[in-house]
């Protein structure tokens, strides 16, 4: 019996030593990491970072001070990370260049020449923009890898459900944004503007100016000029186990249908592709469908018991470099969907999804890219 328990120790503490082991660290990025929050997004509210677990710990805050215990284990005590603030409300033309600009002041406050970019909903779309503007600035590739999550890089049909409520309503859900985007950050919220940018055509004809992520696609294309690789993590949920404001919006008011194909935006929904006749399967996250979200690669995650996740690409899905014009399979394929909902993957439960480990395995796959 003693020599059965001791069998049994070795060998975990040999798992627990190896490169995914219990114990065990993902490398660090040879470069920073720059988090892009979404719509309504904050660096940190009185300690409470956007990027974060249940609890609002940064999920890129190494271990590095002594008895350190607010952190995240699994990275290297090492790791570099910034986290990126912009006006929560606007268009992501707006955003991408104060992106852009935060990125440029923060390489030139810590002497590193390249970064990476990991993007939450719009905030995916934002770093699109600022990795060609940072390019046309520098003059070469800025950035390492861009890496999307629970992105609608061909709109959402939430904004168009929003705007459609008529200005009454919209007047309203502007003020409040405006009054809560002031507090958070500054004056300049345009929560119309943001509201736009995530629908896929153009919303309004005679406002003067053409919106939408189709034509922003094509100004901030997914290109090897602006990013040396461009991948996406795809989330959909289902059941109750989604957050409760997600719960209410898709049970009581809005339902996406967001894993059919089609050219373009030919539902009228506000989001390309269209649904296939059943809302309430793995299709959406609650606020964006998986027929929006593939970017580049896709990326599988892959759990291990008593070890370290780990992300791996998707090359049987194939590559989106043409944006708005993905083939049926990455529009419409469940594989390697992140089953959570939109908030789940930055900590808003609770739940019982791992920020820390989650993250960890961000910061793996960009280490062995950069």
């Amino acid at each position: 019996m003693k020599k059965g328990l001791f069998l049994i120790i070795i060998i975990l503490l040999g798992f627990a030593l190896t490169p995914y082991g219990v114990f065990a660290t993902v490398p660090r990025t040879t470069y920073p990491v720059v988090f892009a929050h979404g719509m309504a997004g904050f660096d940190d509210i009185l300690g409470y970072d956007y990027w974060g677990n249940d609890y609002g710990v940064f999920v890129g805050d190494p271990c590095d001070a002594f008895l350190e215990v607010t952190c995240n284990g699994n990275i290297d005590k090492n790791q570099k990370s910034f986290i990126a603030q912009v006006q929560p409300f606007h268009s992501s033309e707006y955003r991408g260049t104060q992106l852009a600009n935060q990125i440029e002041s923060y390489m030139a406050t810590t002497g590193t020449t390249y970064v990476n970019i990991v993007g939450h909903s719009q905030g995916g779309l934002d770093l699109r923009k600022a990795a060609k503007v940072l390019y046309q600035r520098k003059g070469y590739k800025v950035v390492k890898v861009a890496l999307s999550i629970s992105s609608p890089h061909r709109g959402s049909p939430v904004a168009k459900y929003i705007l459609d409520l008529g200005p009454g309503l919209t007047s309203v859900l502007n003020a409040l944004a405006t009054i809560y985007g002031n507090v958070v950050y500054k004056s300049g919220n345009d929560c119309y503007a943001s509201a736009k940018q995530l629908v896929y055509n153009d919303y309004s004809a005679s406002d003067g100016v053409t919106t939408g992520m189709k034509v922003f696609n094509n100004s901030y294309p997914v290109s090897s000029t602006y990013a040396a690789r461009w991948v996406s993590i795809i989330t959909a949920q289902t059941g109750l186990d989604v957050n409760p404001a997600l719960f209410l919006l898709r049970n009581g008011f809005y339902n996406i249908d967001g894993d059919g194909y089609c050219t373009d935006d030919c539902d009228n929904d506000g989001a390309a592709g269209k649904g296939d006749g059943t809302r309430t399967d793995l299709d959406d996250d609650g606020l964006v469908g998986i027929n929006s979200q593939q970017m580049g690669y896709r990326l599988k995650r892959t759990e291990v018991f008593l070890g370290q996740d780990y992300l791996s690409t998707d090359t049987g899905l194939g590559y989106v470099s043409s944006i708005n014009y993905p083939n049926s399979a990455q529009m419409t394929s469940s594989a390697d969907i992140v089953n959570q909902d939109h908030l789940d993957v930055i900590g808003v439960g609770p739940d019982m999804f791992d920020e820390m480990e989650f993250y960890a395995s961000v910061f793996d796959y960009i280490a062995y890219y950069d």
